[in-house]
C-alpha cells in the first residue's frame, strides 16, 4: 500500500484520488473549496478543506512522508508552480503535477517535478493505474464496471503458456492480446508462451483488474 496525497480536487484530481483509493491505497485528498471536500470525503482516506499555497499548512499534513503527491490545481498556473516548489522543498520523494500547456509543463519540470501530466479528458484514471505499479503501463476505462489494462509480464509469469497461468480462473481477467517486439498477437492461444519483456493486454472487471493490479 502506498500513501498519496492530491492537492486540487478538479475532474482530474478527483477522479485520481477516487481511483486510488479504490485501488487500496492511502488517499490525503486536499482543496480550499467546501463543496470539493464533502464531495470526496467518504472516497478518500482523509479530505481537508485548506489553502494547497500555504507552506505551513502543507509542513502539517506530514507531505514529505507520502510517497507521491500529485499537485492537480486548475487553471491558476502561478499557484500550481508555487505549490510544486514548496513540495519539494518540504523534501517529498516524487512529485506529479498537472500542466495547461507545454510552456507550463516545462516549467514545472524545471522546478522539480518529477513527472508532469497534460490530461487529456478523464486521463486521470489512467495515471492513478500507472503509478499504482510500474509494471502497469496504460488504463482504460470501457465503462464504470469494465476496463482494459496493459501490464508488464511479472516474474512468476514469464516461460509459462496462457493455459499454465489460468488468468481468468486465477484473477477473473482475459487475455486479449501480447505485445512483443512490437508485434502484436492478438486473440493468442492457450499454448502461447509468455516472455521476458512481454507486454499483455488485459480485459476485465475493475475489481479484478485491481486485484490483478495489487500483484504488480
Amino acid at each position: 500500500m502506498k500513501q498519496f496525497a492530491v492537492l486540487g480536487l478538479g475532474r482530474f484530481g478527483s477522479s485520481l484520488a477516487r481511483t486510488l483509493y479504490g485501488l487500496g491505497h492511502d488517499v490525503l485528498a486536499l482543496d480550499e473549496r467546501e463543496d470539493a471536500v464533502q464531495n470526496i470525503s467518504e472516497s478518500v482516506t482523509h479530505a481537508v478543506q485548506a489553502d494547497a499555497t500555504d507552506e505551513s499548512t502543507l509542513r502539517s499534513l506530514g507531505l514529505r512522508n507520502f510517497d507521491v503527491v500529485i499537485i492537480s490545481i486548475g487553471s491558476d498556473i502561478q499557484a500550481s508552480i508555487l505549490v510544486t516548489l514548496i513540495v519539494k522543498e518540504l523534501g517529498v520523494k516524487y512529485v506529479v503535477a498537472k500542466a495547461q500547456s507545454e510552456l507550463h509543463a516545462k516549467v514545472l519540470y524545471k522546478i522539480g517535478a518529477d513527472r508532469v501530466v497534460l490530461p487529456e479528458r478523464d486521463m486521470g484514471l489512467r495515471v492513478a493505474h500507472n503509478l499504482v505499479s510500474s509494471n502497469i503501463l496504460d488504463f482504460i476505462e470501457l465503462s464504470s464496471d469494465y476496463g482494459i489494462i496493459e501490464i508488464v509480464a511479472l516474474d512468476g509469469w514469464k516461460g509459462k503458456t496462457l493455459k499454465e497461468l489460468n488468468m481468468r480462473g486465477k484473477y477473473g481477467v482475459n487475455i486479449i492480446a501480447i505485445k512483443r517486439d512490437g508485434e502484436i498477437n492478438v486473440s493468442p492461444g492457450a499454448e502461447d508462451r509468455i516472455l521476458e519483456n512481454d507486454v499483455l493486454v488485459v480485459i476485465g472487471d475493475n475489481d479484478d483488474i485491481a486485484r490483478l493490479e495489487n500483484k504488480a
